[in-house]
């Protein structure tokens, strides 16, 4: 039997974000994947190095990568046109669902059962895919950052709102990477070094 599964993953370089906004460089969901993927895994370490935690940094990675596989069948919905009210939630919701399922039918038998924690969430992995939004969030800050620094506004109230719901989250290595790290991608690459 073949199976289809990762020939449709390689098909994330295809699916754009930011749909609804003039973007100055696109970004696919496979390039956010990957940075999501880091951030995890950063924000994990974090935790772990400062706050007092025990998770599996490696894990948050992979539950990341795998994060926006989904929009390869729904395509990248607009946060305002996903979050628009609590029905439009709900649908929403149900059409990720299926497109989850959709993807893990494309699997050998034998895989199924190693694949399908990141795409259903189980509750051993509650707090990590917490760490997951948290990277997700600071994906789309950091995106928000260089549109800036490339001279578009059309991402400024973007970054306001972004930055904040990350704060709002109230998670002490969400604010460590913002406080250590973001401030550099506000600098040119002479900046940097």
């Amino acid at each position: 039997m073949n199976s289809h599964f990762f020939a449709m993953l390689a098909r994330m370089k295809y699916i754009n974000r930011w749909a609804l906004m003039r973007n100055i460089q696109e970004e696919s969901i496979c390039q956010h994947s990957m940075e999501t993927a880091a951030f995890a895994h950063a924000l994990a370490l974090i935790k772990n190095k400062y706050f007092g935690g025990s998770l599996n940094a490696d894990r948050a990675a992979v539950l990341a990568l795998y994060h926006d596989m989904p929009e390869i069948i729904t395509g990248d919905l607009p946060t305002p046109v996903k979050y628009f009210n609590e029905d439009m939630k709900e649908v929403y919701s149900k059409v990720e669902e299926n497109a989850c399922t959709k993807l893990l039918s494309m699997l050998p038998e034998e895989l199924k059962e190693d694949f399908s924690p990141l795409f259903f969430k189980e509750e051993k992995d509650e707090y990590l895919w917490k760490i997951v939004k948290a990277a997700d969030k600071i994906s789309a800050l950091t995106k928000c950052l260089e549109e800036q620094k490339a001279g578009n506004r059309e991402f400024d109230s973007a970054l306001k709102g972004t930055e904040k719901a990350i704060r709002d989250m109230k998670m002490a290595e969400a604010d460590y990477f913002l406080d250590t790290f973001l401030p550099s991608f506000s600098l040119t690459l002479d900046e940097q070094n």
